[in-house]
């Protein structure tokens, strides 16, 4: 009788066990669709912050660029106005190799700055989506589906992320747009 009794409450416990560790994990991947939500808005803030100041660098370096070479231009022709071959092939040479121009490697890197940091939102908005069909597949689930409303379990509604342009993400940086009416 003792022995009975016995196995009876081992099969109560392994049964509340049971339903208390598929709440557990349905807890865990609730907590897991939070971080992955919480890790896009991570990311779309970094895209404002370090875009918008690369840009800005990438203006100053440009103007900065622009007024040598324009003082550069300025300093050959008084000095071919002097009409002193020696110093003009002095300058020539100058003017060749100082300033090294490297605005288009200033664009190159600012481009693919903002190419990894929209693949980087993408990924991070595949893993939210994934996370969020990854929980609601479990909650919907036998034995989940029957345990959890039980456990007084209350099902959150994640709502998935579509892949349109989103309003924040970066545009007409450097002041171009045209009007196109």
């Amino acid at each position: 009788m003792l022995l009975v009794f016995i196995c009876i409450i081992c099969a109560v416990l392994l049964i509340f066990f049971w339903i208390q560790a598929t709440r557990n994990h349905a807890v865990v991947l609730e907590e897991a669709v939070k971080t992955a939500s919480s890790d896009i808005r991570v990311q779309e803030k970094r895209r404002i912050d370090l875009i918008y100041n690369l840009v800005d660098c990438v203006k100053e370096y440009s103007q900065h660029e622009a007024s040598v070479l324009a003082d550069l231009a300025g300093r050959m022709n008084q000095q071919q106005a002097a009409e002193n071959p020696q110093i003009r092939q002095l300058l020539n040479a100058a003017a060749y190799q100082y300033p090294l121009l490297k605005s288009n490697e200033v664009y190159l890197n600012l481009m693919n700055e903002l190419s990894m940091t929209e693949n980087l939102i993408a990924r991070y908005r595949e893993n939210y989506n994934g996370t969020v069909n990854a929980y609601e597949r479990y909650i919907r689930q036998f034995p989940a589906a029957l345990f959890l409303p039980l456990t007084g379990y209350q099902d959150q509604v994640f709502k998935r992320i579509d892949f349109e342009v989103s309003p924040d993400a970066p545009q007409d940086l450097f002041g171009r747009r045209r009007n196109t009416q």
